[in-house]
């Protein structure tokens, strides 16, 4: 059996850049521990992938995830 392709998250929500001040987003891509989760386990194509990490730590060095 083959695994269903998963979908970017970020493009079916229709975002266009991710923001580091939106934290419920944010959140979605964060384990329990903080750290970011990897391509393969979100669905996010490599652009929103790439996005998603400035804006996790850019919001890490303004405190607002851990």
């Amino acid at each position: 059996m083959r695994a269903r392709s998963k979908t970017c998250p970020v493009c079916e929500a229709g975002v266009r850049v991710v923001d580091y001040k939106d934290e419920r987003t944010l959140g979605r891509f964060l384990t329990d521990r903080g750290k970011i989760l990897p391509r393969r386990l979100t669905g996010a194509n490599a652009q929103q992938q790439h996005q998603i990490k400035r804006a996790i730590r850019r919001a890490r060095v303004m405190g607002l995830v851990r």
